[in-house]
């Protein structure tokens, strides 16, 4: 909720509609793994920031949404 919150404060709209899609279920799907399955530590090394985790929530924002990308990049065949 906090997400759809910034998102029309600051940009006046959400991509995501009334609706989105977490991490761990797009995970369950790109990996083929059951739900409770489909936690980070099952997730490929190669989808996390070299960062170190910080508990920042400004820092972590940016780390989830590097995660996203970093699945939805490879699920859909992108290169860099």
């Amino acid at each position: 909720m906090f997400l759809y919150w910034y998102l029309i404060k600051f940009t006046g709209r959400s991509p995501f509609s009334f609706s989105a899609l977490d991490i761990k279920s797009y995970a369950m799907a790109v990996l083929r793994l059951p739900y409770r399955k489909s936690t980070k530590r099952n997730m490929p090394k190669r989808w996390f920031s070299k960062t170190e985790h910080a508990h920042i929530a400004l820092d972590d924002a940016i780390e989830q949404g590097e995660l996203f990308c970093a699945m939805l990049k490879e699920n859909l065949g992108g290169t860099e």
